[in-house]
């Protein structure tokens, strides 16, 4: 998948005009791209479009509009854009309650190392977590990670024959499957492509 540059962002100007319409088509594409796992993760799976509402909004909020500030926050985030040969998530850690939030922070220290694709007939793809920073510590996890899925080709060749796809975590606090419905497996495929 093409990464974003300067070119393919709307101006400040063009972007007020068109935000309604784009955040609802973004925040519809994004719904199909998420797989809650269990009742307090949820990956959601990054993709170009994704990456661009983002950037979008980051520049509308903080008012960029020199293009060097604009590099700079591309730099940041082209990186969760998927290469054709991986998958790209941001995972949320989600409590309503900020006292069973801190707890539940604490008890899963290290859950973004046990998430993982199950593509049917395959080896398990564990995710690689957070290469950017460590967001985690031997006393608490933080509530938001960034993960990588490198899929062999015969992940991908699978999927492509009609594998089913599951997401799941196997945490000694948490562990729960989700198994890919058709909307969430057809955009990854599509991410694979």
């Amino acid at each position: 998948m093409e990464k974003l540059s300067v070119t393919d962002l709307m101006s400040l100007e063009q972007y007020h005009r068109q935000r309604d319409a784009f955040r609802a088509e973004a925040l519809a594409h994004k719904r199909r791209r998420q797989a809650p796992i269990g009742p307090n993760v949820t990956l959601f799976f990054e993709d170009r479009v994704t990456v661009q509402y983002q950037v979008q909004e980051m520049l509308r909020i903080e008012r960029i509009f020199e293009t060097e500030a604009i590099e700079e926050e591309l730099a940041a985030y082209n990186p969760l854009i998927p290469d054709g040969g991986n998958l790209k998530a941001t995972m949320m850690i989600e409590y309503p309650n900020p006292d069973e939030r801190r707890k539940a922070l604490q008890t899963l220290a290290g859950i973004e190392d046990a998430v993982y694709l199950a593509v049917e007939g395959q080896p398990r793809i564990m995710a690689i977590a957070d290469e950017d920073l460590e967001r985690s510590n031997e006393e608490k996890t933080s509530a938001v990670h960034f993960l990588r899925f490198e899929v062999p080709s015969e992940a991908r060749d699978a999927l492509a024959r009609g594998a089913s796809l599951a997401l799941g975590i196997d945490h000694p606090q948490y562990r729960h499957e989700l198994v890919a419905g058709d909307e969430l497996r057809s955009a990854l495929i599509a991410d694979l492509a």
